[in-house]
This record gives C-alpha cells, sequence and structure tokens, in this order.
C-alpha cells in the first residue's frame, strides 16, 4: 500500500469551520483513490489543521486534482471555508491545493494544484475539461449588470450576502460597515447634531464640536482651512490630487487679466509665469448645468469653478483667482486675494465644494470602486484559478464586490448618506458619473502619464507625484516579474484566449467600448500587458488609497470640505459677510452627518490586508514566490524612505505608505 499524507488548512475567520462531515478524494493522471472521510468523529473548527493518510494500491500518477465534498450535520446546512491542503506523495514530493474558499453543504468542490498554467498549456483532458467548466460556472454566477446610463456595468444582485461563495465574504466587514455608520455620530460625539437644523452661529462654534481625540492633520485641517498657502496644497497633496494642471495658456471663458493680479507675482507678470511653468488650473466644468440636490427640505447649489494657480519661488501653491461659473460676465466676477477678507474666503469654500463632488463621484466612487468591481467581476468570469493573471490578480480583488454592493445600497441609493446630505446626491450624481466616464481615458489612469500630462513633472512638494511614482515602479517590476515568466514571447500572449476575453470584457463593460480612452481591446504584447496589470494593480491599492484614506483627516472639518451650499453664488462683489458665508455653509445636522459618512469611508477595518500581504498562497514555483519576496522588500525600502521625508515636513504625507495601503478596494 502506498500513503498520501494530507493536511488540510480550515479558514481562521469565525464561521469557517463546520459539524459536517468533510470527504475527500484524490485523483491522478494513473487512478484515483477511494473517498476518506476528513473528519470521521468530530467537525473542523476554524483555524484548525487536520491530518489524514489516504491509502492507494499503486501510485495514481501526477496529481491533477482533490475531490472535496461537505456533508450536512443532521441536516443543517453548515458551509466550511477551507483555506488550502497539502500532499505529501509517496514519492516525496509536496504539492500545494489552494483554496481560499466556501463549500457549501452537499455540495463537491474540485481543487487543481498551485501550478499556474496558461490555456494552450492544459494538455490533459480531465484539466482542459475542467477549465473550461470552471469558466463557464463563472460566467453564469458574475453576470453583468445595467446601473445607469453612460457608466461602468456592476455585478448583478441586490445585496452582499447573495454574492456566490466562490468568493470571500467577510462578515467582519458587514458588520463593521453597519456599526460604524450607525455609531460614528456617538464616536465624534455629534449625536446631538444630528437632527439640527439650525445654521452655524459662528466659525468659532464650530471650533467647539469635539471629535473626540484630534489627529494631527485633522487638527492641521482645522487650523489653516482660510490659508491661502493650504488651500493651493490641497491641489497637490489632499484627498484629490487629480484636479490641477499646468496652465500656459488661459482659457476663453476665465479672463484673468494682468491688472487683476498685479503684485500678486513678485515684479514678474502672469504671461512670464505661464512661460516658466508656475502657473496651475483647476477647471471643474465637468459641474455646469448640474442642478444642486434638495438636503433636508432645502434646495442646494452646485457651481463649476475655475481656479488659477501660482507655484511661487518658495515652492507655496497660490491661489490668484476664482470664477465661480464657467460663463464670464458681469453676474460672474472673478475673485482675487486682494478683494474682502469674506469675498474671497466665500469663493474659496465655492472651490471645495466643488471638490467635494468631482472627488466623491468621479476621483474616489468612478476611478477606483466603479472600475476595480469591473476589473474583480471580469477577472471571475474569464481567468479560471490555474490561470496566472488570476492568482496575480486575487488579493486584489479582495472584498471589492462586497464593499461595492454595501456602498450602493448604503450611500448612494435613495435613501443613501450621500443622496441625503449631499449637494451632488439625487438627479444629478448618475449626471456626473456618466460625464466622467466618458472624459476617462486609459493614460489618466497610468500615473506617470498622468503627470506628465497635467505637466506636473517638476512641481515642487508634490508628495502624492513623488511617492506614487515609486510605487508604481515597484509595481510594475513585480508585475513584470511575475508574469514574464509565463509569458515567455508576445506570441503567448496573442494566443491566451482567456486572457484576450478578459482585456475585451473590460473594455466594452467597463469602459462601454469607446476606442477613444484608449484602453485596449486586445493585448498583442508581453509589455503593454504588463503596463495595463501594473494599472488594475496601482488602482485598486494605491490610487485607492490616495483618495480614500484622508477624508475624514481633510473632510471632517467641514468648512474645508463642506457637502453641499445653501446659497448661490455672489453675483457681485463686496456684499458677501461672516453671515452670508454662515448661512451658505450645511446646517447643524447636515455637517454631523456627513462629518459621520467621510469618518466611515475613512476608516480602517480589523481585516485590513496591507499591499504585499498576501495570506492566500495562490502559487508556489520559485519565479513567482521570488517576486513577491522582492515586492515586499521594496514596499519595505519606500516605507522607510518616506517615514525619513515625513520626519522633515510640518504635514506628512501618509497616504501613500506602503502600511497604509489596503492591497484591494475593501472600504
Amino acid at each position: 500500500m502506498l500513503t498520501y499524507t494530507l493536511t488540510v488548512y480550515t479558514g481562521e475567520t469565525i464561521l469557517s469551520g463546520t459539524n459536517g462531515t468533510v470527504y475527500i478524494k484524490l485523483i491522478g493522471e494513473e487512478g484515483e483513490s477511494d473517498n476518506w472521510k476528513l473528519n470521521p468523529f468530530m467537525g473542523l473548527r476554524h483555524g484548525s489543521e487536520t491530518q489524514r493518510n489516504i491509502k492507494t494500491k499503486k501510485t495514481l500518477g501526477e496529481l491533477l486534482f482533490v475531490n472535496l465534498q461537505s456533508k450536512t450535520f443532521m441536516g443543517l446546512n453548515d458551509d466550511w471555508f477551507c483555506d488550502k491542503i497539502l500532499v505529501d506523495t509517496p514519492e516525496g514530493a509536496r504539492i500545494t491545493f489552494p483554496c481560499y474558499r466556501w463549500i457549501q453543504a452537499e455540495k463537491e468542490l474540485q481543487l487543481r494544484s498551485a501550478k499556474a498554467t496558461l490555456v494552450f498549456q492544459d494538455i490533459n483532458p480531465q484539466l482542459k475539461a475542467q477549465r473550461s467548466e470552471l469558466v463557464e460556472s463563472h460566467q453564469d454566477l458574475f453576470e453583468w449588470d445595467f446601473y445607469a446610463d453612460g457608466v461602468p456595468q456592476t455585478i448583478r444582485g441586490g445585496t452582499a450576502f447573495g454574492l456566490p461563495p466562490v468568493i470571500q465574504f467577510s462578515f467582519q466587514k458587514q458588520t463593521e460597515f453597519i456599526y460604524t455608520a450607525a455609531e460614528a455620530l456617538i464616536s465624534l460625539n455629534l449625536q446631538v447634531l444630528a437632527n439640527n437644523m439650525e445654521q452655524w452661529k459662528s466659525i468659532d462654534e464650530l471650533h467647539q464640536v469635539c471629535v473626540g481625540k484630534k489627529i494631527k492633520t485633522y487638527a492641521y485641517v482645522e487650523e489653516h482651512w482660510a490659508e491661502d498657502e493650504f488651500f493651493g496644497y490641497q491641489f497637490l497633496n489632499g484627498i484629490n490630487p487629480m484636479m490641477i494642471k499646468l496652465c500656459s495658456t488661459l482659457p476663453e471663458n476665465f479672463p484673468v487679466t494682468e491688472d487683476m493680479v498685479k503684485g500678486l507675482l513678485g515684479d514678474s507678470t502672469l504671461e512670464q509665469e505661464m512661460q516658466k511653468r508656475n502657473i496651475f488650473l483647476c477647471d471643474y466644468n465637468m459641474l455646469e448645468g448640474l442642478v444642486g440636490n434638495v438636503v433636508q427640505c432645502k434646495q442646494q447649489y452646485l457651481t463649476a469653478p475655475l481656479c488659477l494657480l501660482y507655484s511661487n519661488p518658495e515652492g507655496k501653491m497660490l491661489p490668484l483667482a476664482i470664477q465661480l461659473g464657467q460663463k464670464p460676465g458681469a453676474d460672474n466676477p472673478i475673485f482675487l486675494p486682494t478683494d474682502t477678507k469674506n469675498d474671497w474666503l466665500l469663493a474659496k469654500i465655492y472651490v471645495r465644494a466643488a471638490e467635494f463632488g468631482v472627488h466623491e463621484v468621479d476621483f474616489h466612487l468612478l476611478r477606483t470602486h466603479l472600475l476595480c468591481e469591473v476589473f474583480t467581476v471580469a477577472t471571475l468570469r474569464n481567468l479560471p484559478c490555474p490561470h496566472p493573471l488570476f492568482k496575480l490578480l486575487y488579493p486584489h480583488t479582495r472584498y471589492t464586490l462586497q464593499i461595492s454592493i454595501m456602498a450602493r445600497n448604503q450611500l448612494i441609493s435613495e435613501t443613501g448618506a450621500i443622496t441625503m446630505y449631499s449637494g451632488i446626491g439625487g438627479q444629478s450624481l448618475p449626471e456626473l458619473l456618466s460625464r466622467a466616464t466618458a472624459s476617462l481615458t486609459y493614460s489618466s489612469l497610468c500615473l506617470p502619464e498622468n503627470i506628465s500630462e497635467r505637466g506636473l513633472e517638476n512641481v515642487p512638494n508634490y508628495y502624492y507625484r513623488d511617492d506614487g511614482i515609486k510605487l508604481w515602479n515597484i509595481i510594475n517590476k513585480y508585475v513584470g516579474g511575475v508574469l514574464q515568466y509565463y509569458y515567455k514571447s508576445d506570441g503567448d500572449v496573442q494566443k491566451d484566449t482567456e486572457l484576450q476575453q478578459w482585456i475585451l470584457e473590460i473594455f466594452k463593460h467597463g469602459f462601454l467600448a469607446n476606442k477613444s480612452t484608449g484602453i485596449p481591446e486586445s493585448f498583442q504584447t508581453v509589455v503593454d500587458l504588463v503596463k495595463f496589470v501594473t494599472m488594475v494593480i496601482f488602482t485598486a491599492s494605491a490610487q485607492h488609497a490616495a483618495v480614500n484614506n484622508g477624508q475624514f483627516e481633510f473632510g471632517g472639518w467641514m468648512p474645508n470640505s463642506p457637502s453641499a451650499l445653501g446659497k448661490p453664488p455672489p453675483k457681485e462683489k463686496g456684499q458677501t459677510t461672516e453671515a452670508t458665508i454662515l448661512q451658505t455653509l450645511p446646517n447643524k445636522s447636515t455637517t454631523a452627518n456627513s462629518m459621520a459618512v467621510v469618518k466611515l469611508l475613512s476608516t480602517q477595518s480589523t481585516d485590513f490586508c496591507a499591499l504585499g500581504d498576501f495570506p492566500d498562497e495562490l502559487f508556489d514555483e520559485a519565479a513567482p514566490c521570488s517576486a513577491i519576496k522582492k515586492f515586499q522588500k521594496d514596499l519595505k525600502a519606500l516605507g522607510a524612505t518616506i517615514e525619513q521625508r515625513n520626519a522633515t515636513i510640518a504635514l506628512p504625507y501618509v497616504y501613500l505608505m506602503p502600511k497604509n495601503i489596503e492591497n484591494s478596494v475593501a472600504i
């Protein structure tokens, strides 16, 4: 008799175990074992390791599959979460069979070894058949759904609990998302304001709001929010470092004159500074014509500002001029730092409110959450588990479908928090999403190209750019190290039918078959594949962290990031008072509830998994395992470099510290 020794690992999270009986069978090229009970006398506890010897009369040859079947206990459905199975063969080999998924009671699951293969490399008839069945079944399990006109498609399914068991589901995340939303007001000591419809009586009254222990960035924002230097700084290193771009020629609809900015540029002129590449523009034309939401029975107002900025010799980014509408005219004045204090402050508040809407809908919701949902669905539908790209991308899809469904149900639904307390909520949100989708380009998602296109290569103190490009390069090297091991030539890429279907679905369902986006419909070279996968992983991890993790720190102090504005923009200068500003800002209830939302969105979950941390062992070949170790080493070195830099600046930029970046869009 020959002995195969199996070590079975049950997931560590609560409820991963089972009281049912698990049956296990080995299938090889030269035969198969009997069906053996893995746990004949008791259930399997979460976090347990279970060993079992399987006897066979002869060798099974090369092992193809491990078959698992879980039987109910006393008729009760009791699903089991299996991490992996190690098989020690009589020939002395140790083979890993990854699972990392739920096995439903009375269902059978067939696992393949961790060895990754491309579709044309599977020549064994049984392996080919199983691979084809996996893809077909996932096409049925994960269906595309229509969300809104002109917007990327989503996963079909109304609740996170309805997701197929083939993907991981976090009970902790489900509980924490609901709990945090309900308890955020209490944790911030804002429950007494939640239903208070009064306007704020003064900015000082806002300062008296206690939100618990104020972290350094929140306190810094509260102290400096009204200052021009901090206003400009946020376009580089705030929660939306994506809007600012070089201005070499003033837009025709933004008639800033030399006289307007005289003295603001030292002895220089606007024309001279544009030639020196020191003038920058933020244009919110995407908001033009959108009607503000009705929040708590009161009409709110949206504007589409233009903001001109100047990078001065000291490396500070300072605002020069603000126009609150896209059409110049006597009733749409250009506000300047030389105007009255209240006029200038109110103009900046309108810009910050526009920032809130564009950031949340375009750069946060669309460009991270919705796109990563597209990447995830396409991966699950088209790449079976033996595919190396599936193994590479799987950690970066963790909980993405779950969090997306929860966000749609609890944030942007008819009764969601964004709809209830945001000026961009309601009917204008899908329109803004559609406009943002129409503006998507491949190059804008690839950070080095995006920085170049916006003319920001040499702007000083742009920490998002500095850290982000280093991260991009680290991810690119890691992706290349893995994929170039499996794709030996461009021909391998071209004949990988699963890969080609994957990118085609992304092109069709994510970018709506719009060729002008530059998104590829197919891959012809290994280089093109590595670049695209780098973008996918960067978007799911670093980019999401950059636009998500600082939301409460920068937006918790409401005047710096108002979610709604209750008065239309001023049509003339010299009329703004402090009372005008306070009447324009959100009332106490909207303030409190909006603070709770951004607190929820930026709170790290207890099952956080940092970039480079791969608890699921999906690869076992030496080359990808070596690439993973080098990736982790590079991330650690970058973290040390960022910490060293941060020790020298007043407001540390921490959002692209690798230890603060989650592997996937999971919050």
